[in-house]
């Protein structure tokens, strides 16, 4: 995977801008250690960073295609699942090809089909393609999302990049946070596009963005459609199968050493049981990787997201397929020592030791591979959360899972912020017209029952508004370890089937994702394949918590904490005097850290609240 910057401005002359674009593209390193690039005009400038996946000789970016007098230039990062059927395609259209990478071949398609080959890619991406006689900039994301893409416009300038740290190494770019921007940084509504820095946007999911001197258009290239599901059970179970193996197979190509992750649930077991079949295939042996916390068992709590430890399924699993496997045990000075690596890699506060201890694991994976397969969104595109089958959050007129997150908090009325903020924040009203937006986007079925309809707006939920926050914590984990995660539930073909199939279909055998278990059945054993959802595990470990209790007890004492303005100050430090074996979940440790990385943030990238 990779890094992309760029700059167009019909003002400046940008060939004078070289260091500036150098400044902005080296913050994405991590992202591209391998190679890196630039290429400026008078009115565009690219940059790239390169994580060599595929083709290592021919594959560098900014890549340029001329013909016929035309001249287009690249900076991309993703893959193309179906790069090989597209080139054979072009290539019966009269083109050739100089390199083997999936680059080529998006160029070359721009050429023959104009914006319309975005319909034509299966994989995660994030383009800006220049073209330099029509003085156009494409940008283009995928359908879920999965590779990110950030911009701003500020005057005659468009600024963009893969993550907000290259926009911000631009002075034309200030973090600024206004009452938007806060609203989204504490309502955890994560709404499509936003993004917590004043007028910075993210190009939206399966969007494009079409930028010229004249105009700047922005239109959705895919999009779900509703229609009635007319395969029966076992149809559908072996539609299911078939796509499954073939996402499976695409997404195992690559020049490097590919991995997968195996958390011992049903939706990672199933991905590297497909991958391991293809793998023996070929007489080799798949290597799988997963995550522990030392003392794991011992200060475990089983709760309703999380009900059982990893471990015993996970051994299943390995004595079952025979993967070369490696347990990445993680202990509290290791998370408290990158504590902060989160907030750096998402430039805003992030998802606490759940992302941290993501981290380690990809940086463990580093030293052996590139490319690792993962089982993210299964829950989101068949229904495996607990909120999609609890009566609470299906009837809650917010979004299913902030019902149960409010329950298992259990901090009442009382509010977490300062009085300022608290009147400036006005939560319940900004979370309230997201929702209502949401719903208004939903493509509904017309005559479809009332326990449909109702589903299909949890799910249109999930895969835009919860979803993201998972894709871009893989992602920027991932990224900052020099980590490709491909993830084969997010083929775009997966998630337009699944999206019809009726509610009772898809819990099949009265369990959450009865429709996915049968599709799998063959590839898992039978207690694997039955496991009750669990989520991404957690350390409950009074070590941690009372090692972020300390640094955070810091940050309360010391009165030019930027954070100090923000919050409800007693309420905060009764949460850091709380015995850590009182935390019975991972939400209060989890506000704790938030709220660390959020001092953190403020102070480090100099946020000005305005």
């Amino acid at each position: 995977m990779c890094g992309i910057a760029g700059w167009i401005d019909w003002e400046r002359d940008l060939r004078q801008q070289h260091e500036m674009l150098e400044r902005m593209v080296c913050t994405l390193e991590p992202r591209g250690p391998d190679a890196g690039g630039t290429w400026l005009s008078q009115h565009a400038a690219l940059a790239h960073r390169r994580l060599i996946v595929i083709d290592p000789a021919g594959g560098k970016q900014p890549m340029h295609y001329a013909v016929h007098g035309h001249k287009y230039v690249i900076t991309y990062n993703g893959e193309i699942y179906n790069f090989r059927e597209l080139r054979s395609e072009l290539e019966t259209l009269g083109h050739t090809f100089k390199t083997h990478s999936d680059t080529e071949v998006i160029l070359h398609a721009y050429d023959e089909w104009g914006t319309d080959f975005l319909d034509r890619l299966n994989g995660i991406f994030a383009i800006a393609l220049w073209d330099e006689p029509k003085r156009t900039l494409l940008l283009a994301r995928d359908p879920l999302g999965v590779k990110p893409l950030f911009y701003a416009q500020r005057g005659s300038a468009l600024l963009f990049g893969s993550e907000l740290k290259a926009l911000l190494a631009n002075p034309l770019v200030k973090p600024e946070v206004d009452s938007e921007g806060l609203n989204e940084l504490f309502g955890l509504v994560n709404t499509p596009g936003q993004t917590v820095f004043r007028d910075v946007k993210q190009l939206r999911a399966g969007y494009a963005m079409l930028h010229s001197p004249e105009q700047t258009r922005i239109w959705q290239f895919w999009k779900l459609q509703s229609a009635p599901h007319t395969d029966d059970v076992d149809t559908t179970v072996e539609r299911l199968r078939s796509l499954l193996q073939d996402t499976v197979k695409r997404q195992l190509i690559a020049d490097v050493p590919v991995v997968s992750l195996l958390s011992g649930g049903l939706d990672s077991s199933g991905i590297t049981g497909l991958a391991q079949r293809f793998f023996k295939q070929e007489g080799k042996t798949l290597h799988s990787y997963s995550i522990d916390f030392v003392e794991s068992a011992q200060h475990f709590h089983g709760s309703l997201i999380r009900p059982s430890l990893d471990t015993p399924f996970i051994q299943q699993m390995v004595d079952y397929l025979g993967t070369e496997h490696h347990n990445i045990v993680v202990d509290n000075e290791a998370l408290l020592e990158n504590a902060l690596v989160p907030m750096y890699a998402h430039d805003r506060p992030g998802m606490g030791q759940m992302s941290t201890s993501l981290y380690l694991l990809f940086k463990a994976i580093k030293s052996q591979a590139t490319v690792a397969l993962s089982g993210e969104s299964a829950d989101e595109v068949f229904g495996g959360y607990p909120w999609f089958h609890h009566e609470e959050a299906i009837k809650a007129d917010t979004f299913p899972w902030m019902a149960l997150r409010g329950r298992q908090a259990n901090l009442g009325q009382i509010s977490l912020f300062s009085p300022a903020l608290e009147a400036r924040l006005k939560l319940s009203e900004y979370r309230k017209q997201r929702y209502e937006e949401a719903l208004a986007e939903v493509p509904r079925l017309p005559g479809e029952d009332a326990e449909n309809a109702r589903m299909r707006e949890i799910f249109y939920l999930n895969l835009t508004h919860f979803l993201p926050l998972l894709l871009d914590r893989k992602d920027r984990m991932s990224m900052a370890a020099g980590v490709e995660v491909r993830v084969p539930f997010c083929d775009k073909r997966i998630v337009e089937y699944v999206w019809n199939i009726p509610w009772k279909m898809k819990t099949i055998d009265g369990q959450e994702k009865g429709i996915l278990r049968r599709a799998l059945a063959d590839v898992l054993p039978e207690e694997v394949r039955k496991r009750k959802k669990s989520a991404y595990p957690s350390t409950f470990h009074p070590g941690y918590v009372q090692g972020i209790q300390q640094r955070l007890s810091q940050v309360l004492d010391n009165p030019e904490a930027p954070l100090l303005s923000l919050v409800n100050v007693p309420l905060v430090r009764r949460l850091v005097e709380m015995p850590a074996e009182n935390f019975q979940s991972d939400m209060g440790p989890a506000f704790l850290e938030y709220l660390l990385q959020t001092n953190a943030w403020l102070d480090s990238y100099h946020v000005t609240i305005v």
